[in-house]
């Protein structure tokens, strides 16, 4: 990631599933699939984009603010890590 990337906080993680590797995702921005996402907390920093979303076991392409989801991540995170989409 370039020092010129652009970033906006869109929301945080409120829990881990560790066997599925699913995060739980608390939004305050909205989000879709093919979406740049940065994680980062304490001890967690990568990024991926996203593939798979769900709310209620059910597959979605979007959420909007307000909305948790379960989000498909790449490496294991930690509750409270910050998720920023990556804009540029």
């Amino acid at each position: 990631m370039s020092i010129d990337t652009e970033l906006e906080e869109i929301g945080h993680i409120t829990h881990f599933f560790v066997k599925i590797s699913v995060a739980v995702l608390e939004l305050k921005g909205a989000l879709k699939t093919g979406d740049r996402i940065l994680v980062q907390g304490e001890t967690t920093d990568f990024e991926q984009t996203v593939n798979s979303m769900q709310i209620e076991h059910e597959n979605i392409e979007s959420a909007s603010a307000g909305q948790s989801v379960g989000l498909k991540v790449d490496q294991r995170v930690r509750e409270g890590d910050r998720v920023y989409k990556v804009l540029s």
